[in-house]
């Protein structure tokens, strides 16, 4: 029962407050950790195997550690008070959930470009995204938008609300450990899963581990929006037929299961640093995207959030 109105309490934080600026956030502390142990195993680790077995150290220090220490406060609370728990379970819970950042990072860049601004519209993208963002139309805007929304959807909403259910499930475990385990692990793959030097081996398996964490929630995410659009066989083919071409598991599924929904087309070439970097083709240009198919992206990521959680919620009760 508690493990429900965690669930529904985080939920509700997420969808009300998000993540205020400034505020303390379990992502920054991880964040940190990370940036430091990475310069340190750098600086210590200079051969390809010690860097690869420093890779595994750091992914554990920081999914076990997170996990473990989001454990560790919970039941500390609970000697206190059990409403105390379950009040910290929640917050550290909704830290973990990013469908209010999704769509004020969405918000921030479509308001200028409304206005006509096309040039504050680049800047405010480039807050959020990693290409170049100086010289792209507005259409080219809209798809970087969209890409965001519906990459992120899976690995900042779905998967840790999946990892979450799993933990309320889990006796003695609850939600909040799994999902800011799973959280450092994405953090990780964000900081240091790179092919790139300086981080080739010592990210390899931060990125392995995310690529496998992720896989599960991904296709489940791609079955349930199949579901909720009323047509489940086509988007499951247009999935099958362009996402598996994207190099990465799981954000070509990402991407494409939107793709196929809202019957636009996402993938291209994209600049980072001035070198272009090409990506498949996902879904079919039926239309050309608009701000409307940026917020009915949203909108489905929080039909399939809703869904998850109220089965979520039923389960538990019937545990």
């Amino acid at each position: 029962m508690l493990s429900a109105i965690v669930l529904v309490i985080a939920a509700i934080l997420d969808y009300l407050i998000g993540d205020p600026w400034g505020w303390p956030h379990p992502v920054r502390v991880m964040g940190w950790v990370i940036s430091h142990l990475s310069k340190f195993f750098l600086h210590l680790c200079h051969h390809t195997l010690t860097r690869r077995i420093a890779g595994i150290v750091l992914a554990l220090i920081l999914i076990i550690g997170s996990g473990g220490m989001a454990w560790l406060i919970v039941h500390l609370a609970k000697w206190l008070h059990p409403l105390l728990a379950t009040g910290i379970e929640s917050i550290l819970l909704a830290s973990c959930f990013a469908f209010r950042s999704l769509r004020n990072a969405a918000v921030d860049v479509l308001q200028p470009l409304t206005a006509k601004d096309i040039v504050l519209a680049r800047q405010t993208l480039s807050n959020y995204v990693g290409r170049d963002t100086e010289h792209l139309s507005e259409p080219e805007i809209l798809r970087a938008v969209l890409e965001t929304v519906t990459e992120n959807a899976t690995d900042g909403v779905l998967a840790p609300l999946f990892y979450a259910i799993v933990g309320a499930c889990i006796p003695g475990l609850g939600a909040a450990p799994l999902a800011l385990a799973y959280k450092a692990s994405s953090t990780l793959d964000s900081m240091v899963g790179y092919r790139e030097a300086p981080y080739t081996y010592l990210g390899w398996f931060s990125a392995r581990l995310e690529d496998y964490l992720t896989w599960l929630p991904c296709r489940l995410t791609v079955f349930t929006l199949g579901v909720i659009s009323g047509k489940p066989l086509y988007v499951w083919r247009i999935c099958r037929r362009d996402a598996v071409n994207d190099p990465s598991p799981n954000s070509g599924w990402s991407e494409c299961v939107y793709a196929a929904i809202l019957g636009v087309q996402m993938g291209g070439t994209n600049w980072y640093r001035g070198v272009p970097k090409p990506k498949p083709l996902l879904g079919d240009a039926i239309y050309p995207i608009n701000h409307a198919h940026i917020y009915n992206a949203l909108q489905l990521t929080r039909y399939c959030f809703l869904l998850w959680l109220g089965i979520a919620i039923g389960l538990l009760l019937i545990l």
